[in-house]
Formats: C-alpha cells, structure tokens, sequence
C-alpha cells in the first residue's frame, strides 16, 4: 500500500533529522561544558543554541512517537475491551490525535509563528527570529495528523475487510 511506503519513508526522514539534532545537542552541550570549565568563558550561543535543540528534538520525537504509537497511554480501558472494540478505540485515539494535532499543535504553532514575526523577536544570544524556532509547532503536528490519518485509513480498511459480526 502507498501509504506505508510513504510512512516509512517518512519514519526515515524523522529517525535521520533526530538523529542530526542530537548529535548537534550533544556537540554543543559538550562544548559549553568545555568553555565554562575549562577556558573559563562560557559561549553564550551554543547555551541558547541547546535549548532550540531540544525543542526541535523534543517535538519531532513526539511526531515519531505517534507514528510508532508508543505515545504515552493508559491501556486499563483497552485491556479490559474485547479485540475488535480495542480496535474500534484505536481508531477513536487516533481520531483525536489528528484533531489535536490539528487545532492545537498546527493552528496554534502557526498563530505563534505569525505574531513573534509581527512583533520582530529575535532570540538574545543569536539574534534570529523566533519564529523559525518555533516553526518546528506545525512542522511535528502536521507529521502526527500525517501519522494519525494514515492509522485512521488502516482501521478503515481493517474494520472493511472483517465482517460486521465480529464487531
């Protein structure tokens, strides 16, 4: 089917940029470790650098968390329904998932992105604008609505292929 072709390509494209940022993290923290003890002057850029960072990483493993489904939950419900009305859960969660990620992540990271470039904010160490740090707010929630979507499609084509006794 297409659409696993297409998240597992995308799954590749997460896995390989959160590997890139961490190893980035990891460079700069280690670096301000470096400069604060042992030159005695702590860069000031790599500190704030660090925090954008682990923004980004922290939200595009949230994406990839979704599309892997190990987000977290409370299965005491799940595990307590039959199989086919786990299924029928699935799809709710994942349903909900893709409008949360939608209202929320997407239009508010997008309404953020807007205002901090209508009022110039720039970051105080690098002087960038803020609002390309947080364009990872409709980046990740359009790849979970990705991820929600293509689960939802799956439950579909699940809930069609079995017969209407069972659930």
């Amino acid at each position: 089917m297409i659409l696993n072709r297409l998240k597992a390509a995308v799954d590749r494209v997460i896995a390989a940029f959160c590997v890139i940022v961490m190893v980035a993290l990891v460079v700069c923290v280690v670096w301000q470790v470096i400069s604060r003890y042992v030159l005695n002057q702590p860069s000031t850029l790599t500190d704030e650098l660090a925090r954008f960072l682990m923004i980004w990483v922290g939200l595009l493993g949230a994406a990839y968390t979704v599309g892997a489904q190990r987000h977290l939950s409370i299965d005491l419900l799940a595990l307590s329904l039959s199989r086919p009305k786990q299924a029928l859960l699935n799809l709710f969660v994942n349903v909900m998932i893709f409008v949360f990620a939608g209202l929320v992540i997407v239009t508010g990271g997008i309404r953020l992105i807007s205002k901090t470039f209508e009022t110039a904010q720039v970051s105080a160490a690098m002087q960038i604008p803020m609002g390309y740090v947080y364009l990872i707010l409709p980046l990740s929630g359009m790849v979970m609505m990705f991820y929600a979507l293509n689960f939802v499609c799956q439950s579909f084509l699940h809930f069609k292929s079995t017969s209407p006794e069972t659930i």
